[in-house]
């Protein structure tokens, strides 16, 4: 170990149903905020247009999962439309759905990447796309790290919704 590298923690392990635990608390807490603003508010970008909606915010954690679980760490086809989901807008059942799917498709893609081993790279990473080393482990670890970013920023759109 040398001083600048700091300590190593060696392999760290975390069970697939742990993984699947958190995004799908990540995913209610996203439509917690979404019942919370109601159909009125959604859309509405609280401090312009530079500003996401709740809308926003739910399609595009949706676009993150099928992206880097789906595309990324396991290879399946299809290009990801991100200004897309950054213009978007829906009502809540829109929104309940999507992420139903959403859903359903992390929890297959989760079992799917069950047992990679440790330091398998992703058949569709592109070097420097994440900060660690470029392995599967790193895209699970950036999806669940995008969910909770992205739910304290809707949470965070509701409370300036409701001033």
């Amino acid at each position: 170990m040398t001083p600048e590298a700091g300590p190593s923690l060696g392999p760290v392990e975390v069970e697939a149903e742990t993984l699947r635990g958190y995004v799908h608390r990540a995913l209610d807490g996203l439509l917690a905020v979404v019942d919370r603003v109601g159909d009125a508010r959604l859309n509405q970008r609280p401090h312009g247009p530079s500003t996401n909606s709740v809308a926003v915010l739910v399609v595009h954690c949706c676009g993150v999962v099928d992206h880097w679980l789906g595309r990324v760490a396991l290879g399946r086809p299809g290009e990801r439309d991100r200004p897309a989901e950054l213009r978007a807008t829906a009502t809540a059942d829109e929104l309940h759905a999507l992420v139903a799917a959403t859903r359903a498709q992390a929890d297959a893609d989760l079992a799917a990447l069950d047992g990679t081993p440790a330091g398998t790279a992703p058949p569709r990473y592109q070097e420097g796309d994440l900060p660690g080393p470029g392995t599967v482990a790193d895209v699970v670890l950036h999806v669940v790290e995008e969910l909770y970013q992205h739910l304290g920023h809707a949470e965070l759109t509701a409370d300036a919704l409701a001033a």
